[in-house]
């Protein structure tokens, strides 16, 4: 299961998000998005998991708090 990660803060690491979520299953991978000009962060990021591990770490993140700011947490959805 591919999961969105929005809202982290710029400072955030692919080590600090494989953290948090490994506490809920097996990380299979992480991912921080930046941007292709600047390459400072944009603020989201991806975490793929087992799909039962996967939908139990969305159920208890979403709407936590990471470095003062409160993460959004869902199912990744295809691209357009």
């Amino acid at each position: 299961m591919k999961i969105y990660v929005g809202n982290l803060p710029f400072s955030c690491t692919e080590d600090e998000l494989r953290e948090l979520f490994g506490s809920h299953g097996e990380v299979q991978s992480v991912a921080l998005i930046n941007d292709r000009e600047t390459g400072r962060p944009r603020g989201f990021g991806f975490v793929e998991m087992p799909d039962t591990e996967g939908a139990k770490a969305i159920n208890n993140l979403d709407g936590t708090q990471l470095g003062g700011r409160t993460l959004r947490i869902n199912e990744a959805r295809p691209r357009n």
